[in-house]
């Protein structure tokens, strides 16, 4: 069996986003659009497999969120089988937006 995936809240996350750690949207792009946490990277989780460098960049630490956590949680499950460092977000974009925070409107990161 292997190594359970790490987690972190949207509490620890947001000092780290702005810090610039990489974080990758893993919704449907209508969903991203829709409202994303700002400065997520859209990569929808049917072509995380063929954009993989879009994920994980140069290296170090990805986050990766999506809705609830369930899809987020596939695509680390994918890049940690690959090697790469990933962590899900717990409760997603949903936690994100219930616990205050704002959010982005659009296609863009910011």
């Amino acid at each position: 069996m292997s190594d359970p995936i790490s987690e972190i809240s949207v509490d620890d996350l947001e000092p780290l986003l702005q810090a610039g750690v990489r974080l990758v949207d893993v919704r449907e792009p209508h969903e991203y659009a829709s409202g994303h946490v700002p400065g997520a990277r859209s990569v929808p989780l049917g072509e995380v497999p063929l954009r993989v460098a879009d994920c994980v960049g140069d290296g170090g630490t990805t986050y990766l969120v999506c809705h609830s956590g369930a899809r987020s949680t596939s695509a680390c499950e994918h890049l940690k089988s690959l090697g790469h460092v990933v962590v899900n977000v717990t409760g997603g974009t949903m936690a994100w937006i219930i616990s205050g925070r704002e959010v982005v409107e659009g296609n863009s990161p910011t």
